[in-house]
């Protein structure tokens, strides 16, 4: 993983709020400061992890996962993997993983927004931050087949998120969303 073209995305990232400028903070201290910042190993604070929103051909509704082990419906996404290019490749692997959904077009640079999170303690990992950097693309198809990691995985339209069973990550990452059409 290239850190100064990570750490370069990052500053590029214009954050919408507060609360992202302190996320985009944070992840630029791990990145500079942590030996293993991608490692899944890597528990204090935490580690990164890449995702992806993806919209329809047509950019009214956005894949959503059901996400086994957190029982929510959430972007896909998941660890960076030793043989990723870089963090966006990992969000496309990701999204072929869990959705089936190949041939995706980045939009914008791809970086769209990123968000640190914390996920409870589980399978003998302890209670650890994931530096989430969550990537925009467009899908050539609304064919998918949700893969073995998930529950399911539906289209959504972006004006009715926040119907389903989610949480605010999502939620403000959505009204990114809706504010950029």
């Amino acid at each position: 993983m290239d850190r100064p073209a990570l750490a370069a995305l990052l500053r590029r990232l214009p954050p919408a709020d507060a609360q992202e400028a302190g996320f985009i903070t944070r992840m630029l201290a791990l990145l500079e400061g942590a030996e293993a910042p991608f490692s899944r190993g890597h528990f204090t604070p935490g580690h990164f992890t890449a995702s992806a929103f993806v919209l329809s051909p047509e950019e009214d509704a956005v894949l959503l996962i059901h996400h086994k082990k957190l029982n929510r419906w959430l972007q896909p996404g998941g660890h960076v993997e030793a043989d990723d290019a870089d963090a966006l490749s990992a969000a496309r692997r990701e999204v072929l993983e869990e959705t089936g959904l190949d041939g995706l077009s980045a939009l914008g640079d791809g970086l769209f927004d990123c968000d640190i999170h914390v996920i409870p303690a589980m399978k003998g990992d302890p209670a650890h931050e994931h530096h989430d950097l969550r990537f925009l693309f467009r899908a050539p198809t609304r064919a998918f087949v949700a893969g073995d990691e998930v529950h399911g995985a539906r289209w959504v339209r972006l004006e009715d998120v926040n119907a389903v069973e989610s949480d605010a990550s999502v939620m403000r990452a959505v009204q990114k969303l809706i504010r950029r059409r």
